[in-house]
């Protein structure tokens, strides 16, 4: 079996292929093809409120060749979900339309709740007996969840994200309101680790030389991040080889994880660099096998 799953962000879109393979009472995704474009709807609806015509006509064109790739690999089935940028826009339903009518391709604008949901389907896989908090940091949004004995007993989304904070699209009631979500459940909860999601995170880790399931310390997050905020634009692109569109977001996204793990007193974050389209990939395969319990890994 070989699903696809399409996350249409606020900074970017992505595209995954995975063939589903079963081992030693295992579901394992293995990743065949994994595209990403850097659409940055983010950047025309936190400014304008909607979406430009140019960025529309390119994203229609973007999904046509992810349709092709998703038809040449035989895929059994996909799913197209689109988080905060597009759940913002003014014209989102005019563009759902359009896609529809252009390449006869569905799109779902999930809510905060749901996209935490969906990324819950993968993150519950790498948690053991501590209680966790799991930050999420996107473009437009970010999720937190709350995890006592692998279970979620709380969560939260904050329309807060790399690219808002960087063109300071918020306000110090929104960061007033995240830090006392963050306390009360931390108190209630009695957290010990955060575990860190999203493209930001991810890179961070790699800069600071982790690998595998060892914990970044929340240290070594703001000695990275403070180089990366010593060197120009330039120097990040060529000498840290970021992508343009994960240079200029990366700090803006890095002090939202680290309020976070200050607010909650956490020292520690695992990474496990999985996010939504892998949950996605989940629950495509719970459509087929909806009574299964079952263990699952990712393989790149």
């Amino acid at each position: 079996m070989k699903l696809a799953a399409i996350d249409i962000g606020s900074n970017a879109v992505r595209c995954q292929i995975s063939s589903v393979l079963h081992q030693n009472g295992k579901v394992i995704f293995k990743k065949v093809e994994y595209v990403r474009y850097a659409i940055r709807f983010g950047e025309d609806v936190f400014t304008n409120g909607y979406i430009s015509e140019e960025k529309i006509q390119k994203f229609i064109k973007l999904l046509h060749a992810f349709k092709l790739l998703i038809d040449v690999h035989d895929v059994d089935n996909y799913m197209i979900c689109a988080t905060s940028a597009m759940r913002t826009s003014a014209n989102a339903t005019e563009i759902i339309q359009r896609v529809r009518e252009a390449i006869d391709m569905e799109i779902q604008v999930i809510d905060g709740v749901t996209e935490a949901d969906i990324i819950n389907k993968v993150i519950v896989n790498f948690l053991d007996d501590r209680n966790y908090l799991h930050i999420d940091v996107g473009g437009g949004s970010t999720e937190f969840n709350i995890y006592v004995n692998r279970e979620k007993v709380a969560s939260q989304s904050f329309e807060q994200g790399s690219i808002r904070h960087k063109h300071g699209e918020d306000s110090k009631e929104l960061w007033d309101s995240m830090r006392r979500w963050i306390e009360a459940n931390s108190r209630k909860n009695h957290l010990s680790r955060a575990v860190g999601t999203g493209g930001n995170i991810n890179k961070i880790f790699e800069l600071a030389g982790k690998t595998g399931s060892k914990p970044i310390y929340r240290k070594q997050i703001e000695e990275t991040a403070a180089r990366i905020a010593s060197m120009s634009m330039q120097q990040r692109i060529t000498d840290l080889m970021l992508n343009p569109d994960r240079a200029d977001v990366i700090i803006p996204a890095s002090e939202i994880y680290l309020s976070a793990m200050k607010w909650a007193k956490l020292e520690s974050m695992i990474v496990p660099t999985v996010g939504l389209k892998d949950g996605i990939l989940h629950a495509l395969y719970e459509r087929y096998h909806p009574e299964e319990r079952f263990i699952t890994d990712i393989l790149s």
